[in-house]
């Protein structure tokens, strides 16, 4: 088991749809291997970007294994209603070779109780002992982890080695000065891209899980190096990173919402990846506001950027 895996940055991939909005697992394996060539560590499957409530449990296995058996290293999300489901993808996780797991809080049904996800934790983490595990923290999910069951679960779960934080630049200084700061063996991924900066910079976070990487690698693997090099002290570093956070950010900021999976989508349709164009429910769509919007957004974004990323210094350096 190495926890390696979540030392870096990786994307959290989205289900392509076949014309018949079945998904089109051929083209996921291409996404994953073309993510892992333009240089992430890792890919993230079945996460909320994955639409793993779309999917059957049969569905997700399937694109998990089609990913493991291509060669790449990925991390299995255990996104479910109830908690034998969610034991399920862990236990195949582990079976087929997934490289890390993003355990899930339980939803819906008793999802508030600190009582029923500690239990649904330790039946995840349990399922799957030698794989690398975090816990995905996210107020969408409706259950914030605190440092008291974080620890208390790794004290029985040494597969429990780090913590994603989607909720924000104030959770993820929670997690930074309750957590990980306990720990040194414990790593923080930050999870909503508009924080990357802040989490890597601030909060010691050893990376991140994107969605706007998936449309716009070099440009996220391009902050996450710059934001690095900030933590170590570079002030030229921690400009260029601010600038480029703030020049992201609106593109960044779809990760947020509940419409995050249309808005990437359309984003990579608009970057030639046609597989992209359908969404499994067909009423699934952008307005056309959000969609002229989003396009403005992207345009300006990549003007700005080819501008700005010939200034060389520690942009080149890190390029």
């Amino acid at each position: 088991m190495s926890p390696d895996v979540f030392t870096a940055t990786m994307p959290a991939l989205m289900t392509p749809c076949t014309p018949d909005r079945q998904p089109d697992f051929d083209a996921l394996v291409r996404k994953g291997q073309q993510m892992i060539e333009a240089g992430m560590s890792a890919v993230v499957y079945c996460g909320s970007m994955g639409d793993w409530p779309l999917l059957t449990d049969k569905q997700r296995m399937e694109g998990v294994e089609r990913l493991v058996g291509a060669g790449l290293p990925v991390v299995v999300g255990t996104g479910a209603v109830n908690t034998q489901s969610a034991v399920a993808h862990a236990a195949h996780a582990q079976k087929v070779g997934a490289a890390g797991l993003m355990v899930i809080p339980r939803v819906l049904s008793r999802g508030s109780s600190v009582m029923a996800q500690r239990n649904h934790f330790k039946a995840i983490l349990s399922a799957a002992p030698d794989i690398p595990a975090v816990i995905y923290n996210s107020p969408h999910y409706g259950f914030a982890t605190r440092a008291d069951l974080f620890f208390a679960l790794r004290a029985e779960h040494p597969n429990l080695v780090g913590f994603k934080e989607f909720g924000g630049k104030d959770d993820l200084r929670y997690a930074a000065e309750n957590i990980t700061s306990r720990d040194d063996q414990v790593t923080l991924m930050v999870g909503v891209d508009t924080a990357v900066y802040h989490g890597i910079v601030n909060c010691g976070a050893t990376g991140a899980i994107t969605g706007i990487g998936n449309v716009l690698p070099k440009e996220v693997l391009l902050l996450t190096a710059l934001s690095k090099k900030a933590a170590s002290g570079s002030a030229e570093a921690r400009q260029r990173a601010q600038e480029l956070t703030e020049a992201i950010h609106v593109l960044s900021s779809f990760d947020e919402g509940p419409d995050l999976v249309l808005y990437y989508k359309h984003l990579l349709v608009l970057n030639g990846e046609d597989e992209y164009r359908l969404h499994f429910n067909e009423t699934d769509a952008l307005t056309d506001a959000q969609r002229h919007y989003c396009e403005q957004q992207y345009g300006l974004f990549r003007a700005w950027f080819a501008d700005w990323s010939r200034q060389g210094g520690v942009i080149a350096a890190c390029m």
